[in-house]
């Protein structure tokens, strides 16, 4: 014969109330109108990688579908995240060398606020590698250089993913030649900024 304390039962009861508590607060945790999880995220299989005070992430180069390549002279599109928790910085330039003739930013730069972010990510893409030089595949790797005003420059490998699964919900890079919509990165206090 098995007997329980009522102590441990007690207990039990306790923790039960306390869990079914946490479920409602967890799940709605970010609820409301302008909720994070109603904005795009990007996956994570991108690259991370820190200069100075600025982190990039979840950098990758959108590329065709599966099975295809991205063809020379094509453009493709550039995804990222910039986090800088320091001084007021600006990325001034990015080259792919061996792989696009220029790279375009919106703007011709991208201010980085002391404390914020700014995210290319997408759905249209805002960085573009213009005249590709070699076909781009996915599972490929592209070399980027990054030049930031402050930061000074970072060399970095981001992945090309296929135009699959979560990606498919980005667009493609716009043709050579065509008008490159004009786009405001996406730019919002740092969360490690405290207001």
């Amino acid at each position: 014969m098995h007997r329980t304390s009522s102590g441990g039962r007690y207990r039990r009861r306790i923790l039960i109330a306390v869990a079914a508590a946490l479920i409602p607060m967890i799940a709605g945790c970010e609820a409301g109108t302008d909720a994070p999880s109603l904005h795009w995220h990007q996956p994570t299989d991108g690259t991370f990688r820190a200069v100075g005070d600025i982190t990039i992430s979840n950098a990758f180069v959108l590329g065709a579908p599966i099975g295809a390549a991205l063809r020379i002279g094509q453009n493709a599109g550039l995804f990222l995240g910039l986090v800088n928790t320091g001084s007021a910085d600006r990325l001034i330039s990015i080259k792919a060398p061996g792989t696009a003739l220029s790279v375009l930013l919106p703007g011709n730069q991208v201010v980085l606020a002391s404390q914020h972010r700014v995210l290319l990510s997408g759905p249209q893409p805002q960085v573009i590698l213009e005249h590709l030089l070699r076909p781009l595949r996915g599972g490929s790797v592209v070399h980027l250089r990054l030049t930031f005003a402050i930061a000074g420059v970072i060399n970095m490998k981001v992945p090309v993913m296929p135009a699959a699964q979560f990606y498919t919900t980005l667009s493609p890079a716009p043709p050579p030649g065509a008008p490159t919509p004009v786009s405001t990165p996406s730019r919002q206090p740092s969360p490690t900024h405290s207001p």
